[in-house]
């Protein structure tokens, strides 16, 4: 082979590779799409409106817990640079950080569902 022949064949080849990423990142993003389905797949099914209460029953709860009451946390005390034993504790300053962490660790537990206008799942 000569230069001009390795060139071309080289040329050649970096566009299959081309051709080929493109193929790889669509079969990338079929995989993560079906592997989402099959994780979904035995999940009990919720409409938008079922989370929604599922959200504000979590809401409701934490807002009823006393963050700041010391004894619903280990205490542990510690000791000032001058000898004085404190006790330590610790506050939660916005709740709603933990409201949207607990919503959607169980929300990742449903699959959402579209609904039909009376609020039922639409199981066409």
């Amino acid at each position: 082979m000569n230069e001009i022949n390795l060139k071309t064949k080289i040329e050649g080849l970096e566009k299959a590779i081309q051709e080929h990423k493109a193929d790889a990142s669509r079969y990338e993003d079929q995989l993560k799409e079906t592997t989402q389905q099959l994780k979904d797949y035995n999940k009990p099914e919720l409409t938008g409106s079922q989370l929604d209460d599922v959200y504000a029953a979590i809401e409701g709860a934490t807002e009823d817990f006393d963050f700041n009451d010391s004894g619903n946390y280990n205490i542990e005390y510690g000791i000032d640079y001058d000898g004085r034993v404190h006790c330590e504790s610790l506050e939660l300053s916005s709740h709603c950080e933990l409201n949207e962490k607990i919503a959607k660790a169980v929300c990742d537990l449903f699959k959402e569902v579209p609904s039909n206008e009376e609020g039922e799942a639409d199981n066409s």
